[in-house]
């Protein structure tokens, strides 16, 4: 496997990302890998390794480059939780835009990575983030995956389940049963917009399973065997939808 901690130029700055891909048989397809509310960290980097080790070039960039270079939540306190809502209430569908098309201008030129074929997986507060993506750029999405997303159905204009009629790529939602984040009604809105908008999607609850529940880290919210089906729905997501040649 090969490892870079690189700088990806924007607009607003300079992204530094985690990428990781094979080192043998490339080009590979593309996911992008948008992180959760606490940040870029090595839980995420293992997890992105995950991914490449089945055949990705994976791309997970530090979303908070704007404010911080290097900022993870360590701790859950009512400060260290504030000043995480703080970075995470900076980022929106502009952001979100303008550090996509920074991901394609790096991919597009990397010799490993096949840009033709491109999917994304968002986590948590990056759930409105794949979709925000895949509804400004439909022709480069393949295929998204939300985990465990987060407020995808408000009533803000730019709102996640509002984007389904731009969306032309297959998208996967993994529910948490108990998540105060998206609870039923709002998952019932973003299915009815997918539905109407005849996007091929797939929304699965994950019985049991709390907000947080594939972080192998987050003590008394990991949950094995939920956190195993959502490696099994991306593996079969992405390789259904990335694998072959387009």
């Amino acid at each position: 496997m090969i490892e870079e901690h690189i700088d990806i130029p924007t607009a607003d700055g300079s992204m530094n990302s985690f990428v990781v891909f094979p080192e043998e048989d490339g080009p590979h397809p593309v996911v992008f890998f948008y992180m959760d509310a606490p940040g870029k960290r090595e839980e995420l980097h293992d997890m992105a390794r995950r991914l490449a080790s089945v055949g990705y070039f994976v791309v997970l960039p530090n979303l908070y480059y704007r404010r911080s270079r290097d900022y993870h939540l360590k701790e859950r306190s009512p400060e260290a939780l504030a000043e995480m809502f703080g970075h995470m209430g900076a980022l929106n569908a502009q952001t979100t835009q303008t550090d996509t098309q920074a991901l394609f201008n790096f991919v597009d030129q990397h010799a490993m990575a096949d840009h033709q074929r491109l999917g994304a997986v968002g986590y948590c507060m990056s759930g409105p983030f794949v979709m925000w993506a895949a509804a400004q750029f439909p022709q480069r999405f393949l295929s998204i995956a939300s985990i465990h997303g987060a407020n995808m159905a408000t009533a803000a204009p730019d709102s996640p389940h509002r984007m389904a009629p731009q969306i032309q790529c297959e998208c996967y939602f993994a529910c948490a049963e108990i998540d105060k984040w998206a609870p039923p009604a709002d998952i019932q809105q973003l299915e009815a917009s997918l539905t109407a908008a005849k996007v091929k999607h797939r929304i699965e609850w994950y019985p049991q399973a709390e907000h947080g529940f594939v972080f192998p880290k987050r003590e008394g919210i990991y949950k094995a065997t939920a956190a195993e089906r959502h490696w099994e729905r991306l593996f079969s997501l992405f390789g259904r939808t990335l694998q072959t040649k387009h």
